[in-house]
């Protein structure tokens, strides 16, 4: 196998049909990449959350700083069906390398293992490379990067510097790198009454009413305008339920759910005080119940956003955007060891039907990652 391809290591990644939790051999396959490359290879499997899932930690060298790249080979689902090449075949047609996980995210860690080829053919690294790849990102992230950042806790190895390898460009390579993420909080409401006849609302509690009341109170206001490296938060109603198919019948019962997409003007704690605040205002029988499954976080440009943008800027000609935007990723966990953004292909196709990734970006993605590691590691 060609190390230093990002294209042919990016098509045998995806022959590996790697659904979460599955794992179907992405890990091992990975592992003896990077043990022709001179890294050390750690498997690191959890299983507390449910299914066994697969980790690999690599590393290189064992002076200086160390670079990680962290990422994942677990990959959605491919759908029902319209898929019009086979999903888990790597298939090449008019430049592009069609199949799931194409850009989320096997064609990053390809690329990135192919400038580490290229970089340590040119000579021995001055600081170290490392690898934290996870199983367990398109699932609930209980049993992946997290064991992996107390793993290596225990062993008392530190990471310097991480660069997540998420599809992070809307439309173009180059066009934009995440320097944090907004944090998301999900609630659910239930609001009590006592059930009665239609007709004779007098002798029923009637929990509607003030369920509505409740979640007027809630979007009645903005939660913020804007931070200066944030959009502004937003909280969005997901579901409103009664489950009454009587038209004659005051339920017993109203539900509602929604989400909270949160700056750093924001904590999980600070929103759960005002949300239950907010609630009780209103009054009545109810029950809330809240889980933050990521809080906002910010890497302040410095060091490492000026790395990736200078090699992108070489490499596309375009300066790349520090945003925030988006969901959740992994790094929402590595930000508690060190500074860490995300750079990799174009977001476009990813989990949609035909995913795939333009086999020129595979190449340039190599180069800048390969500047990076110039940059950022070194030669002895």
């Amino acid at each position: 196998m060609n190390l230093s391809d990002p294209v042919g290591l990016t098509a045998e990644l995806i022959k590996c049909a790697s659904v979460t939790p599955e794992d179907a051999g992405a890990r091992d396959l990975l592992a003896g990449w990077l043990r022709e490359l001179g890294f050390d290879c750690h498997a690191v499997d959890s299983a507390t959350g449910g299914p066994l899932i697969r980790n690999l930690y690599a590393r290189r060298g064992s002076d200086g700083i160390n670079f990680c790249f962290a990422g994942h080979t677990d990959v959605v689902p491919v759908g029902a069906s319209g898929w019009s090449v086979e999903p888990f075949a790597g298939t090449i047609l008019n430049n592009r390398l069609y199949g799931r996980g194409a850009t989320d995210m096997k064609g990053a860690i390809a690329c990135f293992v192919a400038a580490v080829s290229r970089f340590v053919a040119k000579g021995q690294p001055a600081g170290s490379i490392s690898l934290l790849i996870t199983g367990d990102e398109e699932g609930p992230a209980v049993d992946g990067t997290v064991k992996v950042l107390d793993w290596l806790k225990v062993r008392g190895e530190r990471l310097d510097m991480c660069l997540v390898g998420e599809p992070t460009n809307p439309g173009r390579l180059g066009e934009m790198m995440k320097i944090g993420r907004r944090g998301s909080l999900n609630c659910r409401i239930t609001v009590f009454g006592t059930q009665g006849h239609s007709a004779y609302p007098h002798l029923a509690d009637n929990p509607i009413p003030r369920l509505l009341a409740m979640l007027n109170a809630l979007t009645a206001e903005p939660l913020d305008h804007g931070s200066p490296h944030f959009q502004a938060s937003t909280l969005a109603l997901t579901t409103v339920d009664v489950g009454n198919a009587a038209t004659n019948v005051i339920p017993a019962q109203a539900r509602a759910g929604f989400n909270i997409r949160f700056n750093d003007l924001h904590s999980g704690k600070s929103l759960e005080q005002w949300i239950r605040h907010t609630l009780d205002s209103v009054g009545g029988d109810y029950e809330c119940k809240i889980e933050v499954s990521g809080e906002s976080f910010l890497t302040e440009p410095g060091v490492l956003s000026e790395a990736v943008a200078e090699c992108a800027r070489a490499v596309t000609g375009l300066t790349p955007e520090l945003s925030t935007t988006g969901g959740t990723s992994d790094a929402r966990f590595i930000k508690n060891h060190c500074p860490v953004l995300e750079f990799g292909l174009v977001s476009q196709t990813m989990h949609k039907v035909d995913e795939y990734v333009a086999v020129d970006d595979l190449e340039a993605l190599t180069q800048i990652y390969l500047g990076v590691l110039e940059r950022l590691v070194g030669s002895q």
